[in-house]
């Protein structure tokens, strides 16, 4: 198949621009910045200069392609999700692809709307079922590769009160779901729950990801009135936009849903924590 990704050169989109071409699929990226594209992935796979907001420039990025898959991430725009997926699916829809895939949230519901980031995903999934193309939603859980931005300098941070468990995810195994997924006709027109092996709650996962991979830094619990405050100061903003309303939502919410039927379809996640923190550490030293 020849898939468009759009996000491609993200944290999560470019292990499955990756896992896309090795699996044998001709994959295209549209993006902002061919430099940044360029220079990740070299002459991997075709890429087109384009933004998700500019139907002109994704109805071009489309043409001859079977499906397309969304990995977006406003960086604090969070209704940047919904805006895109509306666009994107029409567009699908009138040049008729095969599929539509995107990535959404394990705790993605109407009750949880409450959340901007939330309610975007929500519209965003609704846009893309109602479009008449054959559509994936792959709803995904915590990625292990949320914890290194949790360390900062000489400590590692658990934000507010954490005590939810996650079924930790690494963006290698859910890349290898998505890739199977887009070209597996019994993945059509399905909502996937995307859950790792194993449970844990963000201080036990970051207890891990330190012993192994940051064994010099402290764990600091930081309540939330105290991130509250530091936000204000200078030179956070992303904290204040991004971080801190993140970590409060994370906090409220859990996943919901059964992971059995993309397990049974795509093949269960088997990466741990503890596997991914020492595939870490081992490809620094390697370095």
């Amino acid at each position: 198949m020849k898939i468009l990704v759009i996000g491609g050169t993200g944290r999560l989109g470019e292990p499955v621009v990756r896992r896309l071409v090795a699996d044998g699929h001709e994959a295209r990226v549209l993006t902002r910045s061919r430099e940044i594209a360029a220079e990740r992935f070299g002459g991997l796979c075709e890429v087109v200069a384009g933004d998700v907001e500019d139907r002109a420039a994704v109805d071009r990025a489309l043409v001859g392609c079977d499906a397309v898959y969304l990995s977006l991430d406003g960086h604090g725009d969070w209704d940047l999700e919904r805006r895109g997926a509306e666009l994107v699916a029409a567009a699908a829809k009138e040049a008729g692809l095969e599929r539509i895939g995107t990535i959404s949230g394990a705790s993605v519901c109407e009750e949880n709307t409450w959340f901007p980031m939330t309610r975007a995903k929500f519209l965003a999934e609704r846009a893309i079922r109602e479009s008449g193309v054959p559509y994936t939603i792959f709803r995904c859980t915590m990625f292990m590769e949320l914890l290194p931005s949790l360390v900062r300098g000489d400590k590692a941070l658990v934000m507010g009160e954490q005590v939810h468990p996650w079924r930790f995810l690494a963006a290698a195994d859910y890349a290898r779901m998505v890739s199977k997924a887009l070209a597996l006709p019994a993945a059509a027109n399905r909502t996937l729950l995307i859950v790792g092996p194993e449970a844990l709650t963000m201080e036990q996962a970051l207890r891990t990801y330190r012993r192994l991979c940051a064994p010099d830094a402290e764990l600091r619990h930081v309540p939330f009135f105290v991130l509250r405050l530091l936000s204000l100061f200078p030179g956070r903003r992303e904290l204040r936009r991004v971080g801190l309303p993140i970590m409060r939502y994370f906090s409220k919410v859990h996943e919901i849903g059964s992971p059995d039927e993309a397990n049974d379809l795509l093949g269960a996640p088997t990466t741990t924590v503890d596997q991914w923190c020492r595939s870490r550490r081992a490809f620094a030293h390697a370095a």
